[in-house]
């Protein structure tokens, strides 16, 4: 192995649909010396509240991650020659245990960002958010999340069970792991539980961007306000892919109808640039209800503008 940077698998020689199984058919990070970014599967939905499924999703996205090119033009960078970016694979976790799975994700995610590697995570259900977030606020201390949902999280427990994956940024502010002045929701929608729901989750420290918002106010405007309010400290992204609308994204366990558009999406987080992204997730892609892995590209696709955001930065 040597410190040169070893990019994609060169799609122009060897087919698109032949191995390497990774993310982007980037490196394993067993082929190159170190890793500036990985990607880590987390292969748990033990925490679903509607469809399962999710444990798939990192394989899945893997494979609609195979279309992807080196050269973004959005951006105008290469986000695999920028620094070395690898494929971590996959962490095993209980599938019986959530209290377990949590513990050994934190545990992984510490273990694999020793060396100063800043992760994109593929689930897996969004319970994997909280174990992350644990690991990074003792680095990088309070951190403003940027979450992409259809649903706000911040929900007590459900069935009396608090570690679930409609829980974890409740559970993350209880434990003094965000930034309440920077934190924020974007393309919340659907019924609700009650009322209330919004002004609990006020109190736990964020604002809310509506998924009816990119239609009133539009995309510049929406990343003007989400700058806006992320600026001035560590930043996690986390992105549950029913954010989009099902007609982009029916590969999910708790579709919403009235959804953003993959577009607004992709438009949205290239918005992140100069600000100090320190990870990242993707989750909740259930590949048994993906027709034609639409949702699998689209979750790919997404990561791809992290990646490059994290080039654009570094």
């Amino acid at each position: 192995m040597t410190g040169e940077i070893v990019g994609q698998t060169d799609a122009t020689k060897f087919p698109r649909y032949t191995e390497p199984n990774t993310f982007a058919r980037l490196p394993r990070i067993s082929e190159v010396a170190d890793a500036a970014v990985g990607i880590v599967g987390v292969p748990f939905d033990s925490g679903v509240s509607y469809r399962p499924g999710a444990r798939f999703g990192p394989s899945h996205v893997r494979a609609g991650s195979k279309l992807l090119r080196p050269f973004n033009p959005a951006l105008g960078v290469e986000p695999f020659a920028a620094h070395q970016v690898a494929d971590f694979g996959d962490i095993p976790v209980n599938p019986f245990n959530i209290d377990e799975a949590i513990t050994t994700i934190d545990t992984e995610v510490t273990a694999l960002r020793t060396h100063g590697t800043t992760l994109l995570t593929i689930g897996g259900d969004h319970t994997i958010a909280l174990p992350i977030l644990r690991s990074l606020a003792r680095d990088h201390g309070k951190i403003a999340v940027l979450h992409f949902d259809a649903h706000l999280d911040t929900w007590d427990t459900y069935f009396g069970a608090a570690y679930t994956h409609g829980t974890p940024f409740r559970r993350a502010s209880e434990e003094g792991l965000i930034d309440m002045e920077r934190s924020l929701h974007m393309g919340i929608r659907g019924p609700l539980y009650s009322k209330t729901d919004l002004e609990d989750d006020a109190v736990l420290g964020f604002q809310v961007i509506r998924s009816d918002d990119y239609e009133f106010d539009g995309v510049a405007s929406i990343v003007e306000r989400m700058r806006a309010r992320l600026d001035g400290g560590p930043v996690y992204v986390s992105v549950d892919i029913d954010v989009l609308d099902p007609a982009h994204a029916p590969g999910t366990g708790t579709p919403e109808a009235g959804g953003l558009t993959s577009r607004e999406l992709l438009n949205t987080l290239r918005g992140l640039v100069g600000l100090d992204v320190v990870g990242a997730d993707i989750v909740e892609v259930a590949p048994a209800y993906d027709h034609a892995e639409i949702t699998g590209i689209a979750a790919a696709t997404v990561g791809y503008e992290l990646l490059s955001v994290l080039a654009a930065n570094n």
